[in-house]
């Protein structure tokens, strides 16, 4: 068996513990859509840490250049790089998928109040374990993004890459896009902005993105046997973590339907 065969098999049974959370039963209503992305937004946000880190790391991102490693590489994060950061929004502006997100939570009515003001502290040079104590987060979403900062610390691409390849799973926009409809359907709002990020993360990311990612894995981690068990490792508690996330989430969900019961 392969290494990235065995660290596969290794992570199955929580990838299919992500894929069958009870979380995505829950989603049903626009209050839904925006409670989740109140907490999801912070994923969204960190995922552009891990994303500069390997271009950093991996794209001869220093002066004086080099040429990069692994070209194929270098070109596979840069792409991203160039559409994660600087994509065209939906009245044709350059913005990042991050701040399409915020704009398409607003259009929502969801509360970008705590991650604006995260951002807000860490301009100001407060260091990020203390911004995040400071604000009213659940315990599972705080610890995906420290979690996250964690391995970035590591400064080892192959752990850094094995973060971003396991423990980003999809959104499953078909039924994030349903609820949309349903809700302009009947008249609680427009949503296109939210729409339009949904279907443009489905044409950026492609069919090859996972293949390369796993590339990029496989790449950075050559015969090394420690750097296989250190990817493996990093990709269990990346899904971990991103299981916790989706509990936080689960539960905000199910707290708001108390309080309008």
């Amino acid at each position: 068996m392969s290494p990235m065969s065995s660290l596969l098999e290794a992570i199955h049974s929580r990838q299919q513990l992500l894929k069958d959370h009870p979380l995505y039963a829950q989603l049903k209503e626009l209050h839904h859509v925006r409670t989740f992305s109140e907490g999801h937004v912070f994923a969204v946000w960190d995922f552009m840490s891990l994303l500069k880190t390997l271009q950093i790391g991996l794209t001869g991102y220093r002066i004086p250049w080099m040429p990069p490693a692994s070209p194929q590489i270098a070109r596979f994060i840069n792409e991203i790089v160039l559409g994660e950061e600087t994509d065209e929004n939906d009245e044709g502006e350059v913005q990042s998928h991050f701040e399409m997100y915020l704009d398409a939570m607003r259009e929502l009515g969801a509360d970008t109040g705590p991650i604006e003001t995260l951002l807000l502290k860490l301009g100001v040079g407060e260091s990020l374990d203390v911004a995040l104590n400071a604000l009213p987060l659940h315990l599972g979403i705080a610890g995906f993004v420290q979690f996250t900062f964690s391995i970035i610390e590591t400064g080892e691409m192959h752990r850094i890459a094995s973060a971003f390849t396991f423990g980003r799973e999809d959104l499953i926009p078909d039924m994030f896009l349903a609820i949309l409809n349903k809700a302009e359907h009947d008249g609680q709002g427009a949503f296109g902005k939210m729409r339009y990020y949904l279907n443009r993360h489905i044409e950026v990311d492609g069919d090859h993105h996972g293949p390369l990612s796993l590339q990029m894995v496989t790449s950075l981690c050559g015969s090394d046997a420690v750097k296989w068990q250190e990817a493996e490792e990093t990709a269990i508690r990346a899904l971990d973590a991103r299981i916790a996330l989706w509990d936080a989430l689960l539960e905000r969900i199910q707290d708001t339907e108390q309080v309008g019961a």
